[in-house]
């Protein structure tokens, strides 16, 4: 099965253009989302991140995200022994799920494959990027959040021109209508390489 992977930087616009690939028929794996449900569901994870952040980590059973995400923000090294946690569980339940698909290639969202180095893991990479002021306001609108904090979480992961030089595939997304046209092309572009 053909691998691609979808990345870009938050407020890029990346699940919109997954959900255009759903809609030509492209399965399509949401690692994050992924992650956030196992982080809920799984017996091991709800323990080992007890252990790692306290009783404080789960609140009413449920994953308390904004105490996690304040506890590993400046905290490279607890963010690492979280992804080294979680990051297991989701790659073992891709492999479950790849095995269902039927499908010419499929695509997994994920935030930072490049931050991570995990390039490796696809066979094309396509990367959605937006202005930047753009995505402040996506994030804004979205999340209901600071234009400090957008800024900072922007500052943390890699530049647009970085990722850039890094991909197969690029989708410009100010436009949706002109990014759905470019993700249509990279569709062909894909499927002609497969043939």
């Amino acid at each position: 099965m053909v691998i691609i992977g979808l990345t870009g930087g938050i407020g890029s616009g990346k699940t919109t253009i997954g959900k255009y690939f759903k809609s030509l028929g492209i399965p399509i794996y949401i690692a994050d989302k992924e992650a956030k449900a196992l982080m809920n569901r799984s017996k091991v994870i709800k323990r080992k991140l007890i252990e790692l952040f306290g009783e404080s980590a789960y609140k009413d059973g449920k994953l308390n995200r904004p105490y996690l995400a304040s506890k590993i923000f400046n905290d490279k090294i607890l963010l690492d022994k979280m992804n080294a946690i979680v990051h297991p569980k989701v790659t073992a339940h891709f492999k479950r799920w790849l095995k269902k698909q039927n499908a010419p290639y499929i695509i997994k969202e994920a935030a930072i494959i490049f931050e991570n180095n995990l390039e490796h893991q696809y066979d094309y990479i396509i990367t959605v990027i937006a202005d930047e002021d753009l995505r402040i306001d996506r994030v804004i609108r979205r999340d209901g959040t600071s234009k400090e904090k957008v800024k900072s979480i922007i500052a943390n992961q890699l530049s647009d021109i970085e990722k850039i030089h890094k991909s197969d595939f690029v989708i410009m997304n100010n436009d949706l209508d002109e990014a759905k046209s470019q993700a249509k092309d990279i569709h062909s572009a894909i499927l002609q390489k497969l043939d």
